[in-house]
């Protein structure tokens, strides 16, 4: 099998988030909800193997889109040899960011050829591929999900705003509906593409649409992303 036919859902929330335009660059301002990119990091950090990548197909809005700004200082250089002398480097910006925020983020696992995998790969034995199937990664998954469990700490697009996350049980819980709202979200960040240049990896973007709530990601190589 190349894809995975199960999609998980996870419901993230947390007080603070900031999904940045990479059009400003001096000051962030955030995306009205989150990106593909970002939803595809909180999945990475409760499970990530070399076999397999996230993707991404649905995105639930579950709490009005609400905005905060927060301006502080901040170093105006990159640490080096030199040390730094804060009052001559300090400067005050300020971020647009999201607040209160809950989603509903979809997702299912796709399998990745191991001549296109990333060299950390490598380390994977015989036996290891040999024992390689979606049942298998379906499990570890849910399991670590279940439990809370995480390589990383998952965060809401940058890493000082952490997320909160639980499995949702799709087969016995009744979900609430997400925000009736609709709107044109614009052309937006839909990741970073490490198989064409992993050194370097060009940005894609898609024009995301919010129907009541919901927005629907197009698959990577569908022909709605644009490179």
């Amino acid at each position: 099998m190349e894809h995975f036919d199960k999609e998980f859902c996870l419901e993230v929330w947390g007080p603070m988030a900031c999904f940045t335009r990479p059009e400003f660059k001096v000051e962030r301002v955030s995306y009205d909800v989150i990106t593909p990119s970002a939803v595809r990091a909180i999945f990475e950090a409760i499970f990530w193997k070399p076999a397999f990548r996230w993707q991404v197909t649905k995105i639930e809005v579950l709490n009005d889109i609400k905005w905060t700004s927060v301006r502080r200082n901040e170093v105006g250089t990159v640490a080096g040899k030199t040390p730094i002398f804060i009052e001559e480097k300090r400067q005050q910006k300020n971020t647009l960011m999201l607040r209160d925020v809950h989603y509903r983020i979809w997702a299912k696992l796709v399998f990745i050829p191991i001549r296109k995998r990333p060299k950390k790969s490598d380390l994977l034995n015989c036996e290891e591929r040999q024992d390689e199937n979606p049942g298998k990664y379906n499990a570890m998954f849910e399991r670590r999900a279940q439990k809370g469990q995480c390589f990383t700490q998952p965060y809401l697009g940058t890493r000082e705003c952490c997320a909160s996350f639980r499995l949702v049980n799709q087969e016995i819980e009744k979900l609430d509906a997400p925000i009736s709202e609709s709107r044109d979200l614009g052309i937006m960040l839909y990741d970073m593409d490490f198989e064409s240049a992993p050194n370097n990896p060009p940005a894609m973007f898609y024009r995301a649409k919010m129907e009541n709530g919901v927005i629907i990601v197009p698959p990577k190589d569908s022909e709605e992303i644009l490179k």
